[in-house]
């Protein structure tokens, strides 16, 4: 039996991934642990999870909320400075407490968690790294000098919280890095380091609202989820509006349930059912197609499903898995900001209605299903353990 410690920022798209890959290890009979934030870990990981409570810069801080102008290099350098550079800093007691009372044989690190590697190669603790999105390992293509000021960042970090000797990466662990992606999406990966693993997502069951009107889905009318995630309700409404109005456009062949967290649409109606949230992975098996904003999870989500999607990148790594939608064949781009009903509907009907989105969509399924997902990750992580436990011994 080992432990597994994971280590995980306060983002709901970061930690579920982690969710089935620890399913796997406790059913191999290894004990799993998370270092989080308590209440937002907690919830998702369930009541029997063993959660170190790690502190985080106030989620509600209107300081972390971008606006929408903000994008690219700017928007990287904010995300660093307000967000993730301050989260390693809060993180950084409480997963030394973790370590040192859970004792790890592997520290399983976000990529966002950056105390997660550092805390781990300071005590001298195995730590593999945990990819949520594939995007993280070229962000900084092109923009040397924000990668430079990054790892100036990193530098500072590492000598109060990390080995200062070291100069692994702690975004990548050089011992195993578990990309829950596939290169059917991602494309040619031979450059990414022999270290990463592609795995395929990390689909689990996990806790979701149990008051869905499925009587409400109409069997002979496609189905189509419109989601923008949990983190960008406050930029929104307006393209969920256009959004409904396509849908509504084509009520005749169509219907829509619109996930708005905010409140910011009026009731449903007609073909267009509006919910606060929804039991994303049940309803995905009844759906055609997908409106989202390209959040990494959402994306694969769909197509494990086999499902086309029209995607609206808004910031972060959602451009550059916009692009691995598109240039798969399984999807079609939209542009945030100014698309209108016009433009959403004509891109609906040809995701809908023109075969080869959805054969793509299948064929990048079916590579989700080969590559393994959670069992997959599990395997690779205990080699990690038994390949270090064989370093120990070695004269």
């Amino acid at each position: 039996m080992s432990r597994f410690l994971f280590v995980v920022p306060p983002l709901v798209g970061h930690i579920n991934p982690t969710l089935g890959v620890a399913a796997q290890l406790v059913r191999r009979g290894h004990q799993v642990a998370w270092a989080g934030l308590p209440a937002v870990v907690g919830p998702l990981a369930g009541k029997r999870a063993t959660v170190f409570p790690c502190a985080a810069p106030p989620l509600d801080d209107p300081a972390l909320v971008r606006p929408l102008s903000l994008r690219g290099p700017s928007a990287l350098k904010f995300l660093w400075e307000m967000f993730l550079e301050p989260l390693a800093e809060a993180m950084a007691p409480g997963v030394r407490a973790a370590v040192g009372e859970f004792r790890p044989d592997v520290v399983v690190a976000d990529q966002q968690a950056v105390a997660g590697g550092l805390v781990a190669e300071r005590l001298g603790v195995p730590w593999a790294t945990s990819a949520t999105t594939s995007a993280g390992f070229t962000a900084f293509a092109g923009i040397p000098k924000v990668e430079a000021w990054v790892a100036g960042l990193i530098h500072d970090l590492r000598q109060r919280i990390g080995d200062p000797s070291s100069d692994v990466d702690p975004r990548m662990s050089d011992r195993l890095v578990l990309a829950f992606s596939t290169e059917a999406l991602v494309g040619p990966a031979g450059s990414f380091g022999d270290q990463v693993r592609f795995v395929g997502p990390s689909i689990a069951p996990r806790p979701s609202p149990g008051d869905f009107p499925w009587k409400w889905l109409d069997s002979g009318r496609a189905t189509v989820l419109i989601t923008l995630g949990t983190a960008n309700s406050e930029v929104g409404s307006r393209f969920l509006a256009e959004c409904a109005e396509a849908v509504r456009a084509r009520s005749d062949r169509l219907q829509a349930v619109v996930v708005d967290p905010s409140g910011t649409l009026r009731e449903s109606h007609g073909q267009v059912l509006v919910r606060p949230s929804v039991p994303q992975l049940a309803l995905l098996e009844r759906c055609d197609a997908v409106i989202c904003h390209g959040g990494h999870n959402t994306v694969c989500e769909a197509l494990w499903h086999g499902l086309p999607l029209v995607v609206a990148p808004i910031r972060d790594d959602q451009p550059t898995i916009a692009a691995q939608v598109v240039e798969s064949g399984a999807g079609l781009r939209v542009r945030f900001n100014r698309v209108t009903a016009d433009h959403l509907g004509t891109a609906l009907d040809a995701v809908l209605h023109e075969p080869g989105y959805r054969a793509a969509a299948e064929r990048v399924s079916g590579s989700f299903r080969a590559a393994g997902g959670a069992g997959a990750a599990a395997a690779h992580l205990e080699r990690l353990v038994a390949r270090t436990a064989a370093e120990r011994f070695q004269p």
